[in-house]
């Protein structure tokens, strides 16, 4: 099933596209979530802080896989939108192929470092073990979340959020399933939380698969369309590549973050963990609003309706930024008893930090929010250096507060640094949408584009 956004009320399309993607990413933060939950109750505190500090370093691989695939699929979308079949078919390819190739190279080159990362960012000693084990089988199992991520990007550059929800959810029973087998039955550790992980997210790549081969025949592959040319593979890798390594960006500061997080000890570690996942599921509106802007700015690039982008993006944000000042009073209200699911009613200076981190974030939420419209709108037009220079203004912001701030106000300080980055990486891209929209806006007009 495929969905066109080039035509009907934006709005209304922006949300219907919205809401399974939204309740898509919700599931898949069980994936991590499941494992954080599951470690935390039954392993303890020190599994809990040992799975939370591969959240960064596993970040740096994965995101960057995700925003990668998601690069490749913005050049379908756009052929999508230009009803372009032999387009879509060779973009399709195109993003096979370098998935592929950057599945082997990336797999190849992490697993062997995780020893040396894990030390260079200090990892505590009694968390070193468990959190090595952790994520060589994440890294070792890249694969799966690679060819997931790309998979599900094609289906929804096509207009389809509401079939990678079903997979995701899927994919969630099977994790949760696993998890508890694995660990409280096999007694597998951590390690039995990251083969449940890989384990699922293998299953979508594969159901995602079936699904487009079953449902999607114009994108079925003949031998002929194995045969890229390289101007088309260089296209591909101009929009996914600066994704990937925008995402990649980030992570580095999450590594900096955690590296000042480690010299505060591991309850700084603990709290920090319990309440990045309550804040990963907070911020899903913010994001999935952005992930929509992806989609939908590319098809009507494609269609060269640059007005049409204008009103999506000014009604999406009035959405979004609504939403995040109600996600935000959540996160304040109902931080602590959030926590406790995590840590237990017990561990009352893990929940008060975490709390510290929910509200110094929640109340700057409605930045996160233009910031993922903006970011995406622009990667929707295909503009890869302005979101890599918004990446590095980001990284740039985020040591700072990490280093600086985290060295004089200790725990608020490092919570600190996300909105700082988000202000950062904010202004260029704001300053970089309104000047292309109304240049491209105007060549449009013209009937020059």
């Amino acid at each position: 099933m495929t969905k066109d956004l080039t035509e009907g009320p934006p709005l209304r399309l922006i949300i219907g596209f919205t809401i399974p993607l939204l309740i898509g990413n919700v599931f898949q933060q069980f994936y991590a979530m499941a494992d954080t939950l599951i470690v935390g109750r039954t392993l303890g505190r020190n599994a809990l802080a040992a799975v939370g500090c591969t959240g960064a370093l596993s970040f740096l691989l994965l995101g960057f896989c995700a925003g990668l695939t998601a690069g490749f699929a913005v050049k379908t979308a756009q052929r999508f939108g230009a009803g372009d079949e032999n387009g879509m078919r060779e973009s399709f390819a195109a993003g096979f192929l370098l998935t592929a190739a950057f599945t082997v190279v990336l797999t190849a080159v992490s697993v062997p470092a995780v020893g040396g990362i894990l030390r260079l960012i200090q990892t505590p000693v009694e968390i070193y073990d468990d959190a090595a084990v952790y994520i060589v089988i994440v890294f070792a199992g890249l694969a799966a979340s690679m060819f997931f991520n790309f998979f599900s990007n094609i289906i929804r550059a096509l207009g389809d959020s509401r079939t990678p929800l079903v997979v995701l959810a899927a994919a969630c029973v099977i994790n949760v399933v696993l998890d508890f087998v694995l660990i409280l039955y096999a007694h597998m550790g951590v390690a039995g939380a990251a083969v449940a992980t890989v384990f699922s997210q293998a299953a979508a790549a594969v159901v995602c698969l079936i699904h487009i081969f079953i449902r999607l025949p114009f994108l079925r592959l003949k031998r002929t369309d194995w045969r890229v040319d390289r101007s088309v593979l260089k296209q591909h890798l101009f929009l996914g590549f600066p994704m990937g390594f925008q995402m990649s960006i980030i992570a580095i500061g999450q590594i900096v973050l955690q590296f000042a997080l480690n010299q505060l000890g591991a309850v700084s570690v603990a709290a920090y963990a319990a309440a990045q996942k309550i804040d990963s599921l907070a911020v899903q509106p913010m994001m999935s609003f952005g992930i929509t802007m992806a989609t939908y700015a590319a098809q009507n690039y494609g269609a060269q309706k640059m007005q049409r982008i204008r009103s999506g993006v000014n009604q999406c944000i009035a959405v979004s930024v609504g939403f995040s000042f109600l996600i935000a009073a959540v996160n304040i209200f109902a931080g602590k008893p959030l926590t406790e699911l995590f840590v237990g009613a017990g561990e009352t200076e893990v929940i008060r930090l975490s709390w510290v981190y929910l509200v110094s974030n929640g109340i700057f939420y409605f930045l996160l929010a233009l910031l993922f419209i903006y970011r995406s709108t622009l990667q929707g037009l295909g503009d890869g250096v302005t979101t890599t220079v918004a990446g590095v203004m980001e990284l740039f912001m985020r040591i700072v507060a990490a280093l600086v701030m985290a060295e004089i106000f200790g725990f608020l300080g490092a919570s600190l640094s996300n909105p700082m980055a988000w202000a950062g990486a904010l202004i260029p891209l704001m300053f970089s949408y309104y000047r292309k929209i109304r240049r491209l806006t105007a060549v449009s007009a013209d009937g020059r584009l």
